[in-house]
């Protein structure tokens, strides 16, 4: 574990059961509600996985990681990732909460072994998805929409639920558009964001 990682994680003795470690480090920095949430999002991206012909260990496993460098304080952000050698866009900078996507991939890698590309890129793109982006990612991008950590339902549920029954990419474009929508509320639209939902609104949606 790199010395730098080593006050937010050190403290919790690590079982190798994912779960089991997960919820006790979100637990011991007093994160329950995003305890929940991520056990929540491994349930559903396993099962979205199965569904759509992907591992689900994988899967699932993203889904328990995504998350976790929620102990790492906003202010501390920009510096660890600079540590681990992950590019900061200016407006990361300006607010390191979206950071939490990227440096989530780097602790699943050296804190918790994952060694898995696929499994450490649909970590590091959960929040935004980005272009060119596989199917682990989509899957991943939705269980974490569909299982949200805002109060109360999320308002584009529905229609999110209806979409992902039958394409995949038909419910990543309701997310997309919804959040697009909502565009000149957002303290920084993400360049990620934008070519996702260029690339997919440019693609031809599947037929249900």
């Amino acid at each position: 574990m790199h010395r730098q990682l080593q006050p937010y994680f050190a403290t919790t003795e690590l079982t190798g059961d994912l779960g089991e470690d997960v919820t006790a480090v979100l637990t011991h920095h007093n994160f329950p509600k995003i305890s929940g949430h991520v056990r929540r999002v491994a349930q559903e991206a396993e099962r979205l996985a199965t569904r759509f012909g992907v591992d689900p260990a994988g899967a699932e496993t993203a889904g328990w990681l995504h998350d976790i460098s929620a102990v790492i304080p906003n202010e501390a952000r920009v510096e660890m990732c600079a540590t681990f050698s992950i590019p900061v866009l200016p407006g990361e900078a300006d607010f390191p909460m979206i950071l939490h996507q990227k440096l989530s991939a780097a602790v699943a890698r050296d804190v918790f072994g994952v060694t898995d590309t696929a499994v450490l890129s649909a970590i590091g793109c959960h929040t935004t998805l980005k272009a060119g982006a596989s199917v682990l990612d989509k899957i991943v991008f939705i269980a974490d929409k569909i299982e949200w950590d805002q109060p109360g339902e999320p308002p584009y549920l529905a229609e999110l639920e209806t979409a992902v029954s039958h394409n995949l990419d038909d419910a990543c474009r309701v997310y997309l558009n919804y959040l697009w929508q909502q565009r000149e509320k957002l303290r920084y639209v993400h360049p990620w964001f934008l070519a996702a939902h260029a690339e997919l609104d440019c693609s031809t949606p599947a037929a249900g």
